[in-house]
């Protein structure tokens, strides 16, 4: 792995990207958009999986996360124009910066969680440069939903400011993403069946942190305009896009979610769409205990979409 450092758009911190290179020949690149309170290295396993296919992989951390941060302080703050843009174009400086390297190699998009619903909204306004988009642990929310979730943000935020941690949004958020799995063992059983998978995540300072209001109102933002019809409609239609998740995760519904936002973009005429919900997983699906599948079902649509 090699870490590569570059300016944010938010023109005072410096985003950390990770680039995993194969050892013969570069097929083609995958790029990751990773999720919620964790960072580019985690996709370390998965990204020598795709190496060893002869992929290129990056991902950078995104402000607020890793070492895209100026201090500790900084881990779950995105920037103080509230702006999601920034976020996404320094995910596409990124981008850049690889295909400069790379070439015309074909070009793959991933985001998990978090990521990807902002890899949803990238691909809506870059959609014409990918070989193919997968979309990992994803969802579906109403505008109605989105927009109660913000006001309760920016009201806490009018009062103790942009940069308080709040217990109440934190459980309004995920208070009920442990109900199916109890008794539950820790607070992020959610995440993952394999319990070894949610005790690294625990133990590393760089998960599991608690989101700022800041990083709250970004977040419910980027699900919002995901959701969309408007975003929906702009992805290319002929651009290939595969939703994966465990049938578990309660990001997605248990399922429901996923399926909606699947068949949000059937409608909106994008003519290859294919889904798969892998039974008894549940967030994480690339640490859970259905991972060998999970590589196995992403290198087939990749390989099948390369040319």
């Amino acid at each position: 792995m090699k870490d590569i450092y570059f300016p944010s758009h938010d023109g005072e911190t410096t985003i950390h990207a990770c680039i995993w290179a194969p050892e013969g020949e570069i097929k083609g690149v995958v790029q990751i958009i990773h999720g919620m309170a964790e960072y580019a290295a985690r996709y370390a396993p998965f990204a020598e999986f795709l190496n060893k296919q002869g992929f290129l992989v990056c991902a950078d951390d995104h402000l607020g996360h890793g070492q895209s941060v100026k201090t500790k302080d900084d881990l779950g703050y995105f920037n103080k124009k509230r702006d999601t843009g920034i976020i996404i174009e320094d995910i596409r400086a990124l981008q850049l910066a690889v295909k400069k390297h790379t070439g015309d190699k074909p070009y793959f998009i991933l985001g998990h969680s978090m990521g990807s619903f902002f890899c949803r909204k990238y691909i809506s306004l870059y959609g014409e440069d990918f070989a193919g988009a997968i979309i990992m642990g994803s969802g579906f929310k109403s505008g109605a939903t989105l927009f109660g979730a913000q006001f309760f943000v920016r009201c806490n935020a009018l009062f103790r400011g942009w940069r308080n941690r709040s217990k109440f949004i934190t459980k309004l958020a995920f208070g009920s993403y442990n109900k199916k799995f109890k008794p539950a063992r820790t607070e992020n059983d959610w995440l993952s069946k394999n319990t070894e998978n949610v005790d690294k995540y625990e133990a590393d300072e760089l998960c599991g942190f608690t989101f700022t209001n800041n990083a709250y109102n970004g977040l419910f933002s980027i699900i919002k305009q995901a959701c969309s019809s408007k975003t929906i409609n702009a992805v290319p239609k002929k651009l290939p896009v595969y939703f994966v998740a465990g049938a578990d995760d309660p990001v997605g519904d248990y399922g429901k979610g996923v399926k909606k936002a699947y068949d949000k973009f059937v409608k909106a005429g994008i003519e290859d769409v294919s889904i798969t919900l892998y039974d008894d997983a549940r967030h994480e699906i690339l640490n859970d205990d259905c991972k060998d599948k999970v590589c196995a079902d992403i290198i087939e649509f990749i390989n099948a979409h390369i040319n």
